[in-house]
């Protein structure tokens, strides 16, 4: 368990620390505000180098503009944009129809 207390993930958390202890170097992001805690978490994991996916239609903004700009525009840059039926699928997870 991780306590956050800033918009992003890794500010003034240990995740940074958690994540390096058990060797994993490759994130799946998502969650709400993506103009906010999604995109601090996704620059500041790829300033140290890991490796990201971000999951696009499970995030979500109160701009929904602004969602399609950071999924379409700024995030690929930085990070795979998956569907949630895509990481599914990356994951071999089978689903119940």
């Amino acid at each position: 368990m991780v306590i956050k207390r800033r918009v992003g993930a890794f500010s003034t958390t240990d995740l940074e620390t958690i994540l390096r202890s058990k060797n994993i170097n490759k994130l799946v992001v998502f969650g709400l505000s993506t103009s906010g805690v999604v995109l601090s978490t996704v620059r500041w994991a790829a300033d140290m180098d890991y490796s990201l996916a971000v999951v696009s239609d499970a995030s979500a903004d109160l701009d929904s503009e602004v969602h399609r700009v950071l999924m379409e525009k700024v995030f690929p840059w930085q990070a795979t944009i998956l569907t949630t039926k895509e990481l599914l699928r990356a994951l071999d997870v089978k689903t119940v129809k």
